[in-house]
């Protein structure tokens, strides 16, 4: 009787975890077609799946003109029928003070970089406090893996102080294997956006799909590692080549590929 009641408990937890456990990253872009407007009738236009998005917390930048806001998906639990929305989490890196203690980066991933991520970020929100005039960085809804963006408080690296002015964001914003999603197994792309958001620079060729970095702090580097897509299916694959890349945090647009 006894194991009989532990058995059952287990099945209803298991039940009760599966009911709740979150669907995969991403969201449909499959396009319906419709007819153009009166006078052009031998074409097509094509209209993305829309959803509904909710702000979540606003980040302090190093630069009091610009705050950001990150951007969520409106998710549904298929469990029970509620609607929820990611938040920020924070990568932190806990070994940044060292034997000298030149180093002091707060607990940020990298020093003068804070770096967020959530469940279904679908898009960052700059607002300029000079201007009040807020815009979007990305035109359309896109999978953020991380922003990177300047850090509230003073960092220092090697007893100097660090200041950045750019924004690097890991995102899949593409259906690049056309399966009609946007998510994790579409190409990973890494872009630098500078502090208004007017410019925005691929710091890895868009054939490539980044996987995982690394921070170099005698030179202020980060180096990225990145599969090529070298069937040209629009998707990563275990068995194609790893290049590594570097990025000189200082002036990110100053990068190559290292291996």
């Amino acid at each position: 009787m006894y194991r009989f009641l532990l058995l059952f408990i287990a099945v209803l937890i298991t039940i009760s975890c599966s009911r709740n456990r979150l669907e995969p990253k991403g969201f449909s872009v499959k396009e319906e077609k419709r007819s153009l407007a009166e006078g052009n009738d031998n074409g097509l236009v094509k209209d993305s799946l829309k959803f509904e998005t909710r702000p979540s917390g606003v980040l302090l930048t190093g630069e009091k003109r610009y705050r950001l806001t990150t951007v969520y998906k409106v998710n549904v639990n298929k469990g029970n029928g509620r609607s929820f929305t990611g938040s920020n989490n924070y990568y932190q890196n806990y070994q940044e003070e060292g034997s000298n203690g030149s180093n002091h980066w707060h607990n940020h991933f990298m020093p003068g970089l804070e770096a967020v991520y959530g469940y279904n970020m679908v898009n960052i929100s700059l607002f300029d406090l000079d201007t009040k005039k807020q815009k979007l960085l990305f035109e359309k809804p896109v999978l953020i893996k991380t922003l990177y963006f300047p850090s509230f408080s003073s960092d220092t690296l090697n007893y100097k102080s660090i200041k950045r002015n750019y924004y690097l964001v890991s995102v899949y914003d593409e259906d690049t294997n056309g399966d009609g999603f946007i998510n994790e197994n579409d190409l990973r792309h890494l872009y630098c956006f500078n502090m208004d958001a007017t410019a925005k620079t691929p710091l890895l060729p868009l054939n490539y799909s980044a996987i995982s970095s690394e921070y170099d702090p005698a030179n202020d580097y980060m180096y990225v590692f990145a599969i090529l897509d070298e069937n040209n299916n629009g998707k990563p694959e275990d068995h194609e080549n790893v290049q590594i890349f570097w990025i000189d945090l200082k002036d990110p647009i100053q990068n190559g590929r290292q291996y």
